[in-house]
């Protein structure tokens, strides 16, 4: 992992931690991206777990190619404070966690947006501290969780960052969690030791049995 990613302003205690996802976790990422495409003459299909080959023209029904999808995927994190918003129930859920954990969102979006997603997140009542970074999530939670002996929890809706974190910090609670109904419904199966959740309210007592164990 790069040293360039700085843990500095993050301050744990002696409590339990959970690192959670934000895109699809703790912000809604699908439907708005959804609708900044059809803003501009596209549309994201349900046709399968992924982006790339998605992404259509609505005239032509046409894909559009990789590059370009990844560019309008760029442009929506530029405009991402004006088209996201908190996932059903997300800050309440956390803020009565906060009481009993510390809190870390790990997000996989490229580092200069931070600044952005951040007043995003203070806007709507996230304030927990962020690490931005399209590096594996699994060593990042490994350095964050270091050698504390308190329980670990990490929430994400893409599987390979959950079997990422499940290779260095094996002992962590692993939850799959997705806002978009949709696109849930084509995601693969997340195998063992990793725990499926429908809400965040599912999440949180998930969550509370694994620390009151």
């Amino acid at each position: 992992m790069p040293d360039a990613l700085d843990l500095n302003h993050i301050r744990l205690t002696g409590r339990p931690l959970i690192v959670c996802d934000i895109d699809e976790v703790v912000l809604e990422f699908l439907t708005p991206f959804r609708n900044f495409l059809r803003s501009s003459g596209r549309d994201l299909l349900p046709r399968s777990f992924r982006l790339h080959g998605n992404v259509v023209k609505l005239d032509s029904g046409e894909p559009e190619a990789d590059e370009a999808t990844s560019a309008l995927l760029e442009q929506f994190f530029t405009l991402q404070d004006l088209w996201q918003t908190p996932a059903d129930r997300v800050a309440e859920t956390l803020a009565g966690l906060a009481a009993d954990a510390d809190i870390v969102f790990l997000t996989a979006m490229p580092p200069r947006h931070t600044g952005a997603r951040r007043a995003l997140l203070n806007r709507h009542g996230l304030p927990y501290p962020m690490l931005a970074s399209e590096e594996p999530k699994g060593p990042i939670i490994k350095r964050l969780h270091d050698a504390r002996d308190v329980p670990l929890v990490f929430i994400d809706d893409i599987l390979r960052n959950l079997q990422s974190a499940q290779a260095h910090a094996p002992d962590c609670l692993l939850i799959n969690l997705m806002a978009n109904a949709q696109f849930r419904a084509l995601a693969p199966e997340p195998g063992d030791g990793i725990l499926k959740a429908d809400s965040w309210a599912d999440t949180a007592a998930i969550i509370r049995t694994h620390f009151l164990r």
